[in-house]
This record gives C-alpha cells, structure tokens and sequence, in this order.
C-alpha cells in the first residue's frame, strides 16, 4: 500500500554529500511504495516551518541534514497532539550525527534510505528547554558555542576535524559559572565549567555518555554530566582523560540521573540544544517528556 512521505534535505550539509545521492534516495523510496514530495531548505528555520504546515498530511516525513535539522524536526513534531506525530525518517548528513550514532543509524544516506522501508518507530524521550524542545542534549559551559560558531564552509571542508580545530583554539578562554542546580529534592551548588543534560549515548563525535543502551533513550530520565572548575592545568588534563575513559569518579565531576532540573547562574549564559543556540539563559527548566517522538530504525 502506498503511503505518503515529506521529504526535507538540507543541500549544504555534510559536504553537500546529499546532492549526489538524492537521484539513488528518491528512486529508492518510491520502488518501496512511498510517494515523495520533496522541499530543499533555503534558510534557516526553513525545515521547522514547513513540516509545522504540512507534516499532517503526510505519513511519514523524512529530513536529510545534520543534528539541527533534527533539533528542527523535532520541535515542529511536537507542537501536533501524540496521537498526531508522524513518525520521522532520519537520513543523516551532518557532521557529527551524534543522535544518528546513538539510535544506530547508518552514516551511508543510501543505506539508511534503504532500511526506511523495513525500519520500525522507535519511541524517544524529549527535552523541554523553556518554550523550545531537544531531541539529545543541552549544554552550557566550555566549548558549547564550537558547535554553531564553527561556519559551515569549515565543517563542509575539514568535516568533524573542524570542531577539534576551533575546541582547541579555545582552550584558553575557558571561565567558570556559578551554578545552583535543583534535581530529584537536592540541590548543588557551585562553579562550573561545563554541564550537559544528555539523552543520548554519543555528545561531539568523541565521548560516549553514561547512557549504555538505547533502552536509556526512552527511560524517562536525562543522564546530567557537571564539571567543576579547574584550579590548574592538571585539573583540565584530568577531565579530558575522564571523558576519554568514561570514568567521571573524580571529584571534578557531578553525574546523576534526572527527569527535571533547574539551573541557575549569577548571570546569563549562553546554552546550545542539539548544536544549535539556545539562547542567553539566566535560570533554565528542562524536563523529559517521555516517548516525544518517534524515530523509524
């Protein structure tokens, strides 16, 4: 039986690899009995407001792109009723495609065209941030403005290298924050470097989170990761060898499991969703809505 599909890619993203490949995606998903209306992006938020107007009238909808294009996706999605999501295809084109990774999802888009067809929905947990949702992470602190600060040129040329190139030429600015985080009846309070509210097994391409299976995708819980500040460079050397080794027993690390957590700084700062910015946020509410969305895999 034929089913409809709206299907939106971004041409610039991940080397503008999906260019190429749209003539292979297109006759791949209508020999599996999809018929495809497709919408190239033109600017951004162009993905959000389109499926916003007419992801209702399809049955599936489909987006090419990175880890934003998701994010985008995500929240036209959920402004429609549970019973009324579509569920979404994910072609991954990015250049980290953390939540691609997590899901296990193929970074060859004609596979993972392919394997629509026989995919199943597999229900995910979303974030609430303030008026906006995120599909895997929220993060304040160092390095989190790597991610849409680095120009597109840039990551279409040196592909993932590209964000290790800009992290490092940061390393010299990092600066605490004053933190007062309430999560499960308890408060911590202190300086902070970096935290990330996470549901995800994947953050930047490099490290694995607390999460161990895609059973923590959709448990109705964030894994919450807080780094303290630094005193000297032994203290930084010590947290990237953490993240490498997975091992956050150190002092330098808060880690826990929340469904709900507020965090409150001194002043503004700025936050990242899902590599995006998420604006300048003095005092931030984030809350799992479990089972959001459903992903095809």
């Amino acid at each position: 039986m034929e089913k409809t599909m709206l299907f939106i890619y971004n041409p610039v993203s991940g080397r503008g690899q999906i260019k190429d490949a749209m003539t292979d995606i297109l006759e791949t998903l209508t020999k599996h009995n999809y018929r495809v209306t497709v919408h190239p992006t033109a600017k951004k938020h162009d993905c959000y407001e389109y499926f916003s107007n007419h992801a209702l009238n399809y049955d599936v909808i489909a987006v090419c792109g990175g880890d934003g294009m998701l994010n985008e996706t995500v929240n036209a999605v959920m402004q429609f009723l549970p019973d009324e999501r579509p569920p979404i295809a994910y072609i991954p084109a990015g250049s980290t495609n953390d939540f691609a990774a997590s899901v296990g999802l193929s970074n060859d888009i004609r596979s993972c065209a392919r394997k629509i067809k026989k995919g199943k929905p597999f229900l995910c947990d979303a974030g609430s941030f303030g008026d906006k949702y995120f599909a895997y992470i929220a993060a304040f602190g160092a390095f989190t403005s790597v991610a849409y600060d680095t120009s597109q040129e840039l990551k279409n040329t040196f592909g993932h290298f590209a964000y290790i190139v800009e992290g490092i030429r940061r390393l010299g600015t990092i600066k605490a924050n004053h933190m007062k985080i309430t999560a499960e009846g308890k408060v911590i309070e202190g300086n902070f470097i970096y935290g990330m509210i996470t549901n995800t097994l994947q953050v930047g391409g490099i490290f694995r989170t607390q999460g161990t299976s895609t059973k923590s995708l959709n448990d109705g819980m964030f894994e919450v990761l807080l780094v303290r500040e630094t005193k000297n460079p032994l203290d930084l050397q010590a947290i990237l060898a953490a993240m490498v080794s997975q091992n956050f027993s150190s002092d330098l690390f808060v880690s826990f499991k929340a469904s709900e957590i507020t965090l409150e700084s001194d002043a503004p700062i700025p936050w990242t969703i899902d590599g995006e910015y998420g604006g300048d946020v003095e005092k931030a509410k984030i809350r799992n809505i479990h089972d959001a969305f459903a992903v095809i895999v």
